[in-house]
């Protein structure tokens, strides 16, 4: 029997200037209704839907409590901690659809 994961994740716009934070327990359709304008009407009206840091979880509170966590951050070191793991920035998306 395989655990359910959960994701706390961090999206972006194209230019880099806007941040996102949320969790899911089904990361590419998460990012697919952001795309399309479902949801958070945050991501719908800043254009904010390209994943660019994401951590997963095997325990809904914890997620939750991670999301919670990086919301109250200072925007420098939630751009410290995608830059440790995604020095150039770049879209994640690929990547997931892969594994």
């Amino acid at each position: 029997m395989t655990k359910e994961k959960y994701y706390c994740y961090i999206l972006s716009n194209k230019n880099r200037t806007v941040l996102y934070i949320g969790f899911t327990n089904n990361l590419i359709l998460r990012i697919n209704q952001h795309k399309k304008g479902v949801g958070a009407l945050f991501t719908k009206k800043y254009n904010v839907h390209e994943l660019v840091y994401f951590e997963e979880f095997f325990e809904m509170k914890k997620a939750r409590k991670r999301e919670i966590q990086l919301k109250n951050w200072k925007k420098d070191w939630k751009w410290d901690l995608i830059k440790k793991s995604n020095p150039s920035l770049k879209t994640l998306e690929k990547l997931l659809k892969r594994s």
